[in-house]
C-alpha cells in the first residue's frame, strides 16, 4: 500500500481531518497520527488540531465518555477493556477514569457478566465440562470483566468451582 498524498495547504488539511471526522469520532492523538501522515509539514498539523479543538470537534473527554458508553451498552464490554482501548487510542487516564466513573456501577458488570453466561449456557444445553468452563472465564476476561466477578457468577450458575487464574491483562489496565 502507498502512503497518502501529501496534503500542501492548511485548507486541504482541515478539509481531510473533518471527512475523517464525519466517518467516526477520534481522539487528539488519532486525529495527530492521521494529519501527520499527510502534511507537508508539522506547523499545518498544529494548526488545524487547534482549529478542531477550538470548534468542539475535538475533545478527548467527549470522546471517552461516548466510547465508554457505546462499549458498555452495544458491545456490552468490561471497564479494563474499555479503558486498555482508550488508552491505545491515546486518550489521558484523568478522561477515562471520569468516563468510566460516570459509565456505571460495578452491580451493571455483575449484571452484564450473569447474562453472557446465561446465554452461553443456554447455547450450550446446560452441559458443561471443566474446558467449557475455562473458556467461559477466558472470553469473560477478554471482555474486560474482573475475575473476582466473573468466578463468583460462574460458580453460582454452574455450581462448579472456577480456579483462580492470573491473568496479566486485567493487572495491567
Amino acid at each position: 500500500m502507498r502512503p497518502p498524498r501529501k496534503l500542501e495547504s492548511e485548507t486541504e488539511l482541515y478539509e481531510a481531518a473533518i471527512r475523517a471526522l464525519m466517518r467516526r469520532a477520534h481522539s487528539v492523538h488519532e486525529m495527530r497520527k492521521s494529519l501527520e501522515r499527510r502534511a507537508a509539514s508539522k506547523e499545518m498539523v498544529k494548526s488545524v488540531l487547534d482549529r478542531l479543538k477550538r470548534q468542539n470537534l475535538l475533545d478527548d473527554a467527549k470522546y471517552a465518555q461516548q466510547f465508554t458508553r457505546q462499549r458498555i451498552q452495544i458491545r456490552r464490554q468490561g471497564k479494563f477493556r474499555i479503558a486498555r482501548d482508550l488508552r491505545t487510542r491515546g486518550v489521558p487516564d484523568r478522561h477515562i477514569e471520569t468516563a468510566l466513573a460516570a459509565a456505571g456501577t460495578p452491580e451493571d458488570e455483575t449484571a452484564l457478566v450473569r447474562k453472557r453466561i446465561e446465554r452461553k449456557l443456554k447455547a450450550l444445553g446446560g452441559v458443561i465440562d471443566q474446558r467449557k468452563i475455562a473458556s467461559l472465564y477466558g472470553s469473560l476476561l477478554r471482555l474486560g470483566f474482573p475475575s473476582d466477578i466473573i468466578r463468583r457468577e460462574i460458580r453460582a450458575m454452574t455450581r462448579e468451582e472456577v480456579p483462580e487464574i492470573s491473568d496479566s491483562s486485567e493487572e495491567s489496565a
